[in-house]
Parts: structure tokens; C-alpha cells; sequence
């Protein structure tokens, strides 16, 4: 009877270039990419905000309602929280598609140099507005006690304490563009903080 024997040869080691290419080059892009805020047309921010979108940039364009009463009616409308500025996250070495883009007039610069706006800012922005909460614009506010918001949907968030009374007003700064955006929050959601913060302040 005669048995067959199986071949040990040596079997070649897999391929893992093709799986860590991936995190690797996302990595890198979370590394070089940084938000950014464009300067652009006036009336122009929602035109210039789907434009980027529709050609894959990470856009963001904070908007919040204004109700017009007219005689026999009222009517919402979505208007910029910051006019005549939309935000962006790329690359600065690689911002030419962008000031193509139109209805972009300039990327907000010192000295000729773009200056990224703080990821902290831009996150406390839009987790106010992801939670829905009431936006309007305000003076831009930068002093005061640190706090840490400890409940709700903007829970971890920092700021600044003015005055609290039974409710307070959060407001959320943009330091690069001096410019700041407040909405109410109810004042025992709120704990002393020590570490640093965001210009992102509390009024009454």
C-alpha cells in the first residue's frame, strides 16, 4: 500500500501592506489636515458650504434660526451664526481647490499665513448645535471663572462663568474670528474646573 506524504514547503508570509495602508494614510491626514475659516462672499455661505461638500471637503457651516412675523404669518429662516464665514478642514499645503472654490475670497490669515482655528472650538460649536439647542449670536466673550458643563449633551465641554443665577447663558467663542455665540443652560449642570479651557464662556 503505498501512502503519500503532504509537502511541508515553506508558505509565504501574508501581505499586510494593503491592511495598514489605510490607518496609516488616515492617520497622516488627521495630522496635516486642520480647520480652517474661509472668508467669502456675502450671502454666499450656504453656496459656498454645499460646493465644498459636493466635492468631498469637511465643511461646516453653523446656522441658526430667525423668525420673521409678518401680518398674517411668521416664517423661519437658517441664517449664517457667523456671517460671511464658512469652515473647512484641510490640508494648508494643499488649499489652491479651495480658493478655486466659488464665492471663496480668502482663508483667514496673519501675516499671509493661514491660522487653523482651535478643534476644541470647533467641536463645542457643533456639539451645541447637534444638540439642537437655541443659538444666537453675541459679543465675543474671553474672561472669567472656569467651569465644566457635567450633564446633557454638551456634558465634558469647558467655559467661562460671568454670573449664574437659577440659569445661565453658555457662550461659545471663535478666538481667530472674535466672535462668540450664546444659548441658555441650566446652572446646576455645571462643576468648578482648574484645568485650562477654550474661550468658551458663561454669561448671565
Amino acid at each position: 500500500m503505498s501512502s503519500s506524504k503532504t509537502s511541508s514547503l515553506p508558505q509565504k508570509p501574508p501581505n499586510h501592506s494593503s491592511i495598514n495602508s489605510t490607518p496609516t494614510n488616515a492617520m497622516s491626514l488627521e495630522i496635516t489636515q486642520k480647520w480652517f475659516a474661509l472668508y467669502v462672499k456675502a450671502r454666499h455661505e450656504k453656496v459656498v458650504d454645499r460646493a465644498l461638500h459636493r466635492v468631498g471637503f469637511d465643511s461646516f457651516l453653523p446656522l441658526y434660526v430667525l423668525r420673521h412675523v409678518y401680518a398674517h404669518c411668521s416664517k423661519e429662516h437658517q441664517i449664517p451664526l457667523f456671517p460671511g464665514y464658512v469652515f473647512c478642514r484641510f490640508d494648508p499645503l494643499k488649499r489652491t481647490p479651495i480658493l478655486s472654490t466659488p464665492g471663496v475670497i480668502s482663508i483667514v490669515s496673519v501675516a499671509r499665513k493661514p491660522v487653523p482655528v482651535d478643534d476644541v472650538e470647533i467641536f463645542s460649536l457643533q456639539s451645541a448645535i447637534k444638540a439642537q439647542l437655541p443659538l444666537e449670536r453675541c459679543g465675543f466673550v474671553e474672561t472669567g471663572q472656569r467651569v465644566r458643563i457635567i450633564h446633557g449633551a454638551l456634558s465634558g465641554i469647558e467655559g467661562i462663568v460671568l454670573e449664574v443665577r437659577n440659569s445661565v447663558r453658555l457662550v461659545l467663542s471663535i478666538t481667530l474670528l472674535q466672535r462668540s455665540v450664546q444659548l441658555e443652560i441650566d446652572a446646576s449642570w455645571i462643576a468648578p474646573c482648574e484645568a485650562p479651557s477654550v474661550s468658551l464662556s458663561i454669561a448671565s
